[in-house]
């Protein structure tokens, strides 16, 4: 009964384009909770059930039945992404109202057709099980997602973002079909079954590495992540939101989906798998820290939270080639588990920088500055998602890296020398991207919300409306019940890995108790200490309150008429580290340097921008030749209609030709 209503909002999503502006955004925000609450009671049934559900017959392909199946895995990466959508769907009433005035019905229409087919298209990723059908889907998703990103297609930086993206889509839905096509080569079935006959007969390396490469893409890993830096900034703050909350998450589904299948080579793998994600996790955090355009310093501490999720599944595989049921399960849940906590205070983070950009109309933060005044609620939710995505207590956010952290201590008590060497090369490298995560986010939002107004705005910011803080409210409640009832979701995840197939699945849950009992009194310590620093200003508060209270500005260090330029920029913030990490963190000056006799130098203006390492060493290098080989065949785009007539003579006198010699039959 519920996938009918799934298929019926399928159909009617064509009805946007019809109806009038102003009702297009009501009609999208139903047909999404349609799409919800029918999936979402299909994945509550596979989770409590523990067994899949296997909906009715949609289609046959290729000679293959392609039906909807929502396992376990499936149900949790449903319920993550209908929540998110959930969430985006709500922030884009209020934050899509300064646009309804600039964009057509059509236009307007569009982008709630492309929303809509995004969630899904994604949904549709979960469910099916034939190789194909895959493809079409995940290709569905990418050029809805695309659709969503040049949003503010008249900006020629936000079309090529989208381009861009679309592009490396493809690159990643090229090696997904090599994939399936090798399968079906050995196999002759395009059928998930397939992978256990084929794991089961050959290497598992080659084939997997393959996908990882595909899925990589999508999740966003090192060196596969370029697109994100580009798309997250281009595309509206509610699409940003779920692209690096759900649709990076899509490529980790694809890799567990994939794991699930495995028949040997966990060792092996794992220690790949983790050496690739300590990479991610460090790079993305190090570019997230000197970034100054907010949005972009999100997407690469999107970047940096794929790394984190990389080291627990690389612990998962390693546990299973070592027979270590507690590894496993501190691995594999505590990926799981990031999954879903990085697409809570990912996503609460996305809307909070899409209320200030919204209110300023800029995405430097070197140009904002004091915002805590004006948009009082917004500072919170911000400092919120930033203390979540730190890994502080009592956030959610330090629940999954305490699973994590507890499982690389579980792996240090190895015999194996070579995977001790590596675990504490990770428990370093996870310990650097947890304290630069917190410089990172103490610069934003000290820039940001903190000191006084760097440059003045063409309007004075507000808080935003209703509509725009309480999907950010939803966000924060589900957040501290992860924080403060780990044990609930933990249980759950338990439940997707014990269904996720083959014979590793064989860990009692029961067992591993204790680690979320030692989260809730971690958490519980915190809350309590924080409750002690709130009552101490409460109480400060009733003592001075009948009493005289003078402002007076902050003390200069004897300068006697202090202006907004004395105070630290997002630049001058993380100066110190760039330096440090001038190897990989790429720093293009625009400053003309004094001369040696310029004793009065002229008036000067500095500006300093970061590049990629990745994109400007190897990929705009490998790109530029491409395009530079490609211009010695010009002349064969010549624009000569004559030309064009020859080439169809000379191709048709050759197939004739090859006819008669019979070379083609």
């Amino acid at each position: 009964m519920e996938i009918s209503f799934f298929i019926l909002a399928l159909i009617l999503s064509f009805a946007i384009f019809f109806l009038p502006k102003r009702l297009q955004y009501g009609f999208g925000l139903f047909l999404h909770s349609i799409v919800i609450v029918a999936t979402s009671i299909l994945a509550v049934d596979a989770l409590i059930s523990g067994t899949s559900t296997d909906p009715p017959l949609l289609a046959n392909i290729l000679g293959n039945p392609v039906f909807l199946v929502i396992d376990e895995l499936s149900a949790f990466f449903i319920l993550v992404i209908n929540f998110t959508m959930f969430t985006g769907a709500l922030y884009a009433g209020g934050y899509l109202k300064l646009y309804l005035a600039k964009k057509n019905k059509t236009e307007m229409g569009l982008h709630f057709f492309s929303f809509l087919w995004f969630h899904i298209s994604m949904l549709l990723v979960c469910m099916v099980r034939d190789g194909l059908a895959f493809l079409i889907v995940w290709e569905v998703m990418s050029l809805s997602s695309m659709l969503l990103v040049i949003f503010d297609h008249n900006n020629p930086k936000t079309l090529n973002a989208g381009i861009n993206y679309l592009v490396q889509m493809h690159i990643s839905v090229t090696f997904l079909a090599i994939g399936f096509i090798w399968v079906y080569s050995q196999t002759g079935s395009l059928s998930f079954d397939a992978f256990q006959d084929y794991f089961g007969a050959n290497s598992n390396i080659w084939l997997f590495l393959i996908f990882f490469t595909g899925f990589g893409i999508k999740a966003g890993f090192v060196p596969l992540h370029t697109w994100l830096p580009h798309a997250h900034p281009a595309a509206p703050s509610h699409v940003s939101g779920v692209m690096s909350g759900v649709i990076v998450k899509l490529g980790i589904y694809g890799i567990f989906r994939i794991i699930s299948f495995l028949k040997a080579d966990f060792l092996l793998l794992g220690e790949i798998v983790i050496s690739i994600s300590v990479l991610t996790g460090v790079y993305g955090i190090l570019n997230a820290a000197v970034h100054r355009d907010f949005k972009q310093m999100l997407a690469y501490c999107t970047i940096e939270n794929i790394g984190i999720i990389g080291i627990g599944i690389g612990l998962g595989l390693m546990g299973i080639g070592n027979g270590s049921p507690v590894l496993y399960y501190l691995g594999f849940g505590g990926a799981l588990l990031h999954v879903l906590n990085h697409s809570l205070f990912k996503s609460l983070l996305f809307y909070s920088a899409g209320s200030v950009y919204q209110q300023t109309h800029t995405r430097d933060m070197d140009h904002l500055g004091g915002l805590i005044r004006r948009m009082p609620k917004t500072a919170v939710l911000f400092l919120i998602g930033a203390l979540a995505i730190g890994g502080l207590p009592p956030f959610n956010g330090f629940v999954s890296e305490f699973v994590l952290y507890s499982g690389l201590l579980e792996g240090l008590k190895s015999t194996d020398i070579s995977q001790i060497s590596l675990l504490v090369f990770t428990l370093a490298g996870l310990s650097i991207i947890g304290g630069i995560s917190v410089l990172t986010f103490t610069k934003t939002f000290g820039t940001i919300f903190l000191g006084t107004e760097r440059r003045p705005l063409h309007h004075k910011p507000v808080e935003v409306s209703a509509i725009m803080l309480v999907p950010q409210y939803l966000i924060v409640a589900v957040m501290l019940s992860v924080a403060f009832f780990p044990q609930f979701y933990l249980n759950t995840i338990g439940n997707v890995l014990s269904g996720m197939g083959n014979n590793f699945a064989l860990y009692r849950v029961s067992e591993y108790s204790d680690y979320s009992k030692s989260i809730a009194n971690i958490n519980l310590y915190s809350l309590l200490f924080m409750a002690i620093i709130a009552l101490s200003w409460f109480a400060r508060s009733l003592v001075l309150r009948n009493k005289s209270n003078k402002i007076q500005p902050t003390w200069g260090c004897a300068y006697i008429a202090p202006n907004n330029r004395m105070q630290y920029t997002g630049k001058s913030f993380s100066k110190s580290l760039s330096k440090m990490f001038s190897f990989i963190l790429i720093e293009e000056k625009k400053y003309k340097e004094l001369k040696a006799g310029e004793i009065f130098p002229e008036n000067r203006k500095h500006g300093s921008h970061y590049h990629d390492f990745i994109e400007t060493r190897f990929i705009n290098i490998i790109t530029h030749r491409l395009v530079y080989a490609s211009n010695y065949f010009k002349f064969i785009q010549n624009g000569r209609v004559q030309s064009y007539v020859w080439y169809g003579i000379v191709f048709m006198l050759t197939i004739f030709m090859l006819t008669i010699f019979n070379t083609l039959k």
